[in-house]
């Protein structure tokens, strides 16, 4: 029985994993473009833990070793109603994206050991790029559009697939090279609001947009309206860390 339970999580887990590969490496390639020379040289050292590690190779490692226990992390659930995070009804004990990159920020600034803080900068560089992407602060009724199935690129998929990886993997670029377009995109207001609850309503504003459900055979006209919606908020994303870790490690 416990077999079966891990297996049917996994594939659970699968069907929610945020941004794919390709999207976590983009942002943690942004951030990294961006820190300070003290907040680098401690990333940096973190890192040497664990010899050969990168910032854009632990960003998938939350995912790599998500469980029962750290499930919710990755996400938020408002209500249809609002947008409007209130942390008592969206992240009861701190369970949500939300409450743990806050608690990651606390570990990653404190005198803890180094091999403590390495997991809370691999689970922070994770869950700022989770928080960003719109349908990890969807709602909880279609489980953030899994469960809105439809055709993409000649394939049965749906709408939380579409935006992991379909609209990223559409663009056909590496990971380096998105990252080195959008570093160069001026988004200022991005690191002067570091709030992960504000980006996660902003998320959520995205969802709640007309039209951001699309008919069940998506066509261009979406993939060309949202594409630039997509690489904003990994761009955001990529800002945003950089600012957390900026300051965090000052």
């Amino acid at each position: 029985m416990k077999t079966l339970i891990g297996i049917l999580f996994a594939m659970a887990s699968l069907s929610a994993w945020s941004w794919g590969s390709e999207g976590h490496k983009v942002v943690a390639l942004i951030a990294e473009a961006q820190l300070t020379a003290k907040a680098r040289a401690e990333v940096e050292r973190l890192l040497a833990v664990e010899p050969g590690q990168t910032m854009a190779s632990i960003s998938t490692w939350a995912d790599e070793h998500r469980n029962p226990a750290t499930g919710t992390w990755h996400y938020v659930n408002f209500p249809r109603a609002t947008c409007t995070y209130v942390a008592e009804r969206e992240c009861p004990e701190g369970k949500c994206v939300v409450g743990r990159i806050d608690k990651e920020v606390q570990v990653l600034a404190s005198q803890d050991t180094d091999e403590k803080r390495l997991l809370a900068l691999k689970y922070l560089v994770h869950f700022v790029a989770d928080v960003h992407q719109p349908l990890h602060a969807g709602y909880a009724d279609d489980r953030g559009g899994n469960q809105y199935q439809l055709q993409a690129f000649m394939r049965g998929s749906n709408l939380h697939a579409l935006w992991d990886s379909g609209l990223i993997k559409n663009l056909n670029e590496a990971p380096e090279a998105v990252a080195s377009r959008l570093v160069r995109v001026s988004t200022i207001y991005a690191k002067n609001n570091l709030s992960p609850a504000n980006a996660a309503e902003e998320s959520c504003k995205i969802v709640g947009l007309e039209g951001y459900y699309p008919e069940r055979r998506v066509g261009q006209d979406y993939i060309d309206r949202f594409t630039p919606v997509m690489e904003h908020r990994l761009k955001i994303a990529g800002d945003r860390l950089a600012g957390i870790l900026n300051r965090t490690l000052k």
